[in-house]
């Protein structure tokens, strides 16, 4: 997602940008293709020569991307004066905003921040989008004959899918579609554990491995089952 500046001192919004450009570098070149300026900026800087056939750029220029796929899973705030405040536990560095809740493994929930993040791509690509991965790691524990009651995969899910709607209708997005991350609980890359779990399907495996493997559907399985059927329209 996209960097917020900490505060509205120039600073802040400066590093904020660049934080940004930092975050589309590749995007720039796959849909625009062209090194943008700042890069050849920093190129030069760090005295990076790439190695091209003679045709390479007039390959890269004819070649742009379709469409962009991208992850969305929180926003991210940028402070010059805190950066010693900056933590990993959103992937990359960002400091925490003050603004909006967290995890329980410090990721931010930020669903207007998805509306936020679809504008600025969709602003500066002008190409058609397409949510791959989107979800939150909650920890469930399975008790034999009752409901894995996962409520807050449910308001995580309904909110990000509410704002990516605003985007739409509201906003003028061109979305070709959207995916969770993820239908069954698997190993979080970011945590390596298990009890960090995402999936609308409970697998019966604990953080060291141990466990039956059984599935088990959460109440989120029926309720997305519900939004998919309705095309995004039943939200409830």
């Amino acid at each position: 997602g996209d960097y917020y500046p900490y505060t509205c001192h120039p600073e802040d919004v400066l590093l904020a940008m660049n934080r940004n450009r930092e975050s589309y570098f590749f995007i720039d070149i796959q849909s625009k293709g062209i090194y943008p300026s700042y890069i050849d900026r920093l190129f030069k800087e760090k005295n990076i020569q790439l190695s091209m056939y003679d045709n390479d750029l007039e390959i890269m220029k004819d070649h742009t991307v379709d469409f962009i796929a991208l992850s969305y899973y929180t926003s991210r705030c940028a402070s010059m004066q805190k950066q010693k405040d900056e933590s990993e536990a959103n992937v990359m560095k960002s400091i925490k905003n003050p603004y909006i809740p967290s995890s329980e493994w410090g990721w931010q929930i930020d669903p207007l921040g998805l509306r936020i993040t679809l504008n600025t791509l969709y602003d500066r690509y002008q190409k058609p989008l397409f949510i791959v991965e989107n979800g939150t790691g909650t920890n469930e524990v399975y008790v034999k004959g009752k409901e894995i009651n996962d409520e807050r995969h449910i308001e995580y899910y309904r909110e990000h899918i509410k704002a990516l709607k605003d985007a739409v209708i509201i906003d003028g997005v061109e979305l070709m579609g959207y995916t969770t991350w993820g239908c069954i609980d698997l190993l979080s890359a970011s945590s390596c554990q298990m009890s960090k779990r995402y999936g609308f399907i409970y697998v019966d495996l604990d953080d060291k491995g141990h466990g039956t493997m059984n599935r088990y559907r959460k109440k989120s399985f029926y309720w997305y089952k519900k939004v998919i059927e309705t095309n995004g329209e039943d939200l409830d």
